[in-house]
């Protein structure tokens, strides 16, 4: 696989991402016509771009609340090493935590910062005791519950 950068994209390409990234159930047909080209050349666009990893994938936004996962959490964690394996071990464990949406190695003062959701602040001290403070590695953790989500998975600006 090569390395593809935006570089590697004509004004199409791009124009077919910023749409799909903000309309992605959009058919081909529909799809091709905004872009101003075939149904096939589109969809042959389409296919080389998941391909080539422009394009992860399509899923439905789910409101949390509705599906009783209201309560959003972020919780830095600080490692009692900072080994590659320490790291890796960590990071193999904490893929296997459902509550957990994202977890990022950061520089700063935790060494990840996980966005987790859950149900209230009583399933969120159910999680933490249980899995959080359990994973590998784990010396310290610090929880901040988001009173207001301000901006959420905003588009990519390119």
């Amino acid at each position: 696989m090569k390395d593809s950068t935006t570089a590697d994209l004509d004004r199409i390409d791009l124009k077919i991402l910023r749409i799909l990234q903000s309309e992605g159930r959009l058919t081909n047909a529909e799809l091709a016509e905004r872009v101003n080209v075939s149904a096939a050349t589109c969809h042959r666009r389409v296919q080389r771009l998941f391909d080539e990893h422009y394009i992860k994938g399509f899923r439905a936004q789910i409101a949390p609340e509705k599906v009783r996962l209201g309560a959003l959490v972020m919780v830095g964690v600080v490692l009692d090493r900072s080994t590659p394996q320490s790291f890796a071990t960590f990071e193999d464990a904490v893929r296997k935590v459902k509550a957990v949406l994202d977890c990022n190695l950061v520089a700063g003062d935790f060494d990840y910062l996980l966005k987790v959701r859950v149900r209230d602040m009583a399933d969120f001290n159910r999680l933490h005791g249980e899995k959080l403070i359990a994973l590998p590695g784990v010396r310290q953790t610090r929880t901040f519950f988001v009173m207001k989500e301000v901006i959420d998975n905003a588009p990519l600006e390119f």
